[in-house]
């Protein structure tokens, strides 16, 4: 991740792969789920995918390394919530295969994502001074 390039949270890589995963639930799996399922399974569904984005939207916001770490971490434990309920709408046989494999796999790079992204920012958290006057914690000049 060059440093330089990074303005802003949408420029994070796990974000983009979470944005993804957000939009393949809302327009992909959701979609597919039986209609009384769709305010159940698919409410919760939805609001752990959105979850992702926004944790870190707002850990990016707070201009400090461990705090940004913690959201991401929050935003790794809603991604988790996302392939759980992939996993109920397998086992209760309310999705297609191939709509919930494909659902697994953009869990698993948008963990991994964020894994990386959070190991960066603990390194750089213990590393580096913390960050006065609000700039980001990507784009200061270090």
């Amino acid at each position: 991740m060059a440093t330089d390039s990074i303005r802003s949270f949408e420029d994070l890589d796990c974000w983009k792969a979470c944005r993804v995963l957000r939009i393949f639930v809302a327009r992909s799996l959701c979609k597919v789920l039986p209609k009384e399922e769709r305010y159940r399974l698919g409410d919760q569904l939805l609001r752990a995918a959105r979850s992702t984005t926004a944790n870190i939207a707002e850990g990016y916001g707070r201009f400090h390394y461990l705090d940004n770490a913690k959201f991401c971490s929050n935003a790794r434990g809603s991604a988790w919530e996302v392939l759980d309920h992939v996993i109920t709408a397998e086992d209760e046989q309310l999705a297609p295969e191939e709509i919930t494999i494909e659902a697994r796999a953009h869990v698993q790079k948008a963990v991994a994502l964020l894994n990386g992204y959070i190991s960066y920012l603990r390194r750089a958290a213990s590393t580096k001074p913390a960050l006065e006057g609000g700039s980001s914690p990507i784009t200061s000049n270090e």
